[in-house]
This record gives C-alpha cells, structure tokens and sequence, in this order.
C-alpha cells in the first residue's frame, strides 16, 4: 500500500472517465499514465486505507526523446515505440473497471516541435487522450506523492527539518523544488525550475563518453552552472550552512536516486520496500556516488541493482545528482521510489471524493 501526499496541488488532473465506472467490491479503481522522455510508465490501483492498493503496473523503455537534442522533433522509431507501448497500456486498462484515467506526457513531448501532433496520433491509434503538463505541475505531482515520506521524517523524533529540496532527475529535465515545512511536515512551495538536463540528454550530448569516468566528471561539470540561478534566488546552501539554526532535507525521485540509494544499502539485488523511504547521509550517498562512478560499462551492465535497462544512463544520471549534492551539500537525503504517476493517482482520488490525508493545499 503507499501513502497519500499531505499536499493538494491546485489544479485537478486531467481525467478520461471511461464506459466501466465502478469497479467491483464498490470500491473505484483509478489509473495513472506517465509517458516520459525516456519511459512509459502505467499504475492501476484502488483506495485502500490512508493510500492506495496497486492493482497492476508497467514500465516499458521507449526512449522517446532519442535524437531530441540534435533535431528538435522526436524521431519516427522513438514514436513508434512508444505508441507500442501506449497500445499495451490501453490492453491493460481494459481489463479493469476504470473510474479515471489521469494520462500526462513530460519534457520530450514540451520540447519537440511535433508533440502535440504525436499525442493526436497516440489518441488515434490507442485511444488514450494524453495531456502535456508543465514543469511546475510536473514538480506539483512529485510533491503530492512524496509529501507522506516528509511527513514521517518530522515523525521520525529529534529536531524535523524546516526546509526541503526535492529533486526529480528525468530523461529530458531535472525538476527542483524548494519547501518550507511545518511541524508535521507539510510542505508549502516556495518555488520551483526546470533544469534543461536528464539522463537521456547527457546520454546523448556526451556519447560513448557518458559511460566513462571521464564523461561523469565533465557532465558532472557542465550540470553545476546550471543550478546556480535556482541558488541564486533561493540562497539555499547558506540555509545548508547555518546547521543548527535550520534543518534543511534533500528529497531525491527518480531512478538514478533509488539505484544510488540500492547501492549505498549493499542490497544484493533492488527492493523497493527497503528502497522508499530510506534515509542517506551525505557521506553515505557521496561513497555510492565514488562506488558507481568506478564502474566499466561491463560494470555497470552487470551491476544486480542497475541492469541493461539503465545501464546507459546510470552515469549521467548520476553526475546530475553529484552536482546537486556539491551545490547543497544537505547532511541527509530521504529516497523516494514514487513521483509522478502516483501523484496522479492521489490526486484522482481525492477529486473523486476519495480524501486521502489533511487537507493542507499548496500555493
């Protein structure tokens, strides 16, 4: 079961409701589809409890914005393979009783000259009427489904963090967003930017290279710059620098987090249960960082907690996260195995009459 967020961002998701309202035992089933740049990712599930029951789920590798960077447009393969994707989502969805269907696409589909014309294509061939969401909302959702793991952290005894960074390391973008929390951990946003790099970007800019140590620190490099203006504005490592006075916390989501925070735990192989959730100093992150960033691509293939899958963009999405921690070098770092379909889902719900938590609502 996962948790509810403690937070409402302000706009409802957009919903398809379908044929089959209800679903059995009267309890609704919602669904979330996330069509990013590099992943299509769909999660099915009922109200259960303070969370939600999952009832079916997939990810597939579609690797949509492959050629982004160089040309602007997604390419023909990326698209055709991401509508197969799409076409096995909606077999999917068939199966259930649906009362929702929340579907959003991220930075590949913003960036390219032909997204919407794609999505038109996507509703055609699949029937599935995917949106495109901004960065902000795309940030929103984040914080809706990892608002519970703060929540707990100001439960967790001792003095709770007042401040939050939460990053999303994507295919296309890295989302930041900077919260001031309350004493049972409730976010408020503070503010929020799209940094123009992921793990599919660097990938490409930097080639054969991305796999080597050498590429990881010149991407490593290149992605600092990037974060000084959100710094500038938010003067956020000086809140870092006044230790006792405030408690500053990194909240990291995305795949190269989780796969960091596998290693850091010398977990033979990755499970989620002891993956969410889990606490990191900074020295223990900055040691799995070294341990990765050692690797040959024979390496990294091989790695249990990494895989073929990922192996690719393991680096880049490790250099991204690298130079988030040597610009806010935060003493703990909370790991999130949840982000944007699971905030869908919470969402949903709760429109749909199903309250999950406070009611504590964002800016």
């Amino acid at each position: 079961m996962v948790e509810p967020a403690a937070v409402s961002p302000a706009e409802p998701p957009p919903l398809s409701p379908t044929p089959r309202a209800i679903a059995e035992h009267g309890a609704p089933v919602f669904a979330a589809l996330d069509l990013g740049t590099n992943n299509c990712r769909l999660l099915v599930a009922r109200p259960a409890g303070r969370g939600f029951s999952v009832l079916d789920s997939l990810s597939r590798t579609v690797c949509l914005g492959e050629g982004l960077e160089e040309t602007g447009r997604l390419d023909p393969a990326a698209m055709d393979r991401a509508i197969a994707a799409l076409a096995v989502c909606a077999e999917r969805l068939a199966r259930w009783h649906v009362a929702g269907l929340a579907a959003v696409a991220t930075e590949a589909c913003r960036r390219a000259g032909n997204g919407a014309e794609f999505l038109a294509r996507v509703e055609r061939e699949t029937g599935l009427s995917v949106t495109i969401i901004s960065p902000r909302e795309e940030a929103l959702l984040a914080i809706e489904s990892c608002a519970p793991l703060l929540a707990r952290s100001a439960a967790d005894g001792g003095r709770a963090p007042v401040r939050a960074l939460l990053f999303d390391i994507g295919g296309g973008s890295t989302e930041l967003a900077w919260l001031r929390l309350d004493r049972a951990g409730r976010p408020n946003l503070m503010g929020c930017a799209s940094i123009p790099v992921g793990v599919v970007t660097l990938a490409e800019r930097y080639g054969h290279a991305a796999g080597t140590a050498a590429g990881y620190a010149a991407m490593r490099a290149a992605t600092a710059p990037l974060l000084a203006p959100f710094e500038a504005v938010h003067c956020i490592a000086r809140e870092i620098r006044q230790g006792d006075a405030t408690g500053v916390l990194l909240l990291g989501t995305s795949g190269t987090v989780t796969t960091l925070a596998a290693i850091a735990l010398a977990l033979p192989r990755y499970r989620r249960s002891l993956v969410d959730g889990a606490r990191l100093s900074r020295e223990a992150a900055t040691r799995a960082l070294t341990e990765l960033s050692a690797l040959d691509p024979a390496g990294l293939l091989g790695h249990p907690c990494i895989g073929p899958d990922r192996a690719t963009f393991v680096l880049p999405g490790a250099a991204i996260f690298a130079a988030i921690l040597e610009t806010w070098p935060a003493p703990q770092l909370v790991v999130a195995d949840r982000g944007l379909r699971e905030g869908l889902l919470l969402r949903a719900m709760r429109c749909h009459g199903h309250p999950r938590g406070g009611s504590h609502r964002l800016p």
